[in-house]
C-alpha cells in the first residue's frame, strides 16, 4: 500500500510505483488521504516542536486502514519498514506502540483474530545505515528509492529527507545511486 497524502512529494509516489513494478507486485494499492496533512501544514502551536514533516497518528491510520485491507484479503501477516531511528523521532513508529496496534486489531476484528494477523517490521532493530548496509546485500535497486520532500525530478539534497539519506549511506560506507548520478557525494571515487 502507498498512501498519498496533502505534501507528499509526487515523485515519492512515482518511485513507490516503480519499486512495486521491479518487485512484481501482484496488486499496489493507492489509498488517497487528501486531507491528512502534515505538521508543516497545520501551524498551530501543538505542533512547533515536531518535524516539519509528522502527521498527527499517521501509524494509527496507515495501519488501520492496512488492517481493513487485511480483512479484505485474509492476511496473516503486515509488514512495515520503519526503523530505529523512525523510532526515535516518531512515538508511532516503535515496537511497543506497535505490540497495542497489533492487539487492538485483534480484539477488533473477528478476521483478523481468526487468522492470528501480525505486524511484522523486520527492520525495526536497524539504524537507517544498517538497513542501507542490507539493502545493498540483497540486491535492492536503491536507484529507485526516493528520500526528498521537495518536488522535482531530483533529489534537492538539503531537505531532513536528503540530509538523513546523506547521513545514512556515509555510515554505511556505500556509495548512493542517486547522489553518485548527480554528481556528488563522499564516496565517488571509490
Amino acid at each position: 500500500m502507498t498512501f498519498e497524502y496533502s505534501g507528499i512529494a509526487t515523485r515519492e509516489l512515482k518511485a513507490a510505483r516503480e519499486i512495486a513494478q521491479t518487485a512484481g507486485v501482484s496488486e499496489h494499492r493507492f489509498v488517497r488521504l487528501p486531507d491528512l496533512r502534515e505538521a508543516g501544514d497545520i501551524y498551530r502551536e501543538t505542533f512547533r516542536s515536531m518535524p516539519f514533516t509528522y502527521i498527527p497518528m499517521r501509524n494509527a491510520i496507515f495501519y488501520s486502514l492496512a488492517a481493513s485491507y487485511a480483512e479484505e484479503v485474509g492476511a496473516e501477516v503486515m509488514v512495515g519498514g520503519h526503523n530505529r531511528d523512525d523510532a526515535k523521532t516518531f512515538a508511532d513508529a516503535a515496537p511497543a506502540f506497535f505490540d497495542e496496534l497489533e492487539s487492538a486489531f485483534l480484539v477488533g476484528s473477528p478476521i483478523l483474530k481468526k487468522k492470528r494477523t501480525k505486524i511484522f517490521l523486520p527492520l525495526s532493530r536497524k539504524t537507517k545505515a544498517q538497513v542501507v548496509k542490507l539493502a545493498c546485500s540483497l540486491g535492492v535497486p536503491l536507484r529507485l528509492t526516493w528520500s526528498c520532500h521537495g518536488e522535482g525530478e531530483s533529489h534537492c539534497w538539503e531537505c531532513d529527507g536528503c540530509l538523513s539519506r546523506i547521513a545514512a549511506f556515509e555510515k554505511a560506507r556505500v556509495l548512493d545511486p542517486l547522489k553518485s548520478r548527480q554528481g556528488g557525494g563522499k564516496f565517488d571515487k571509490q
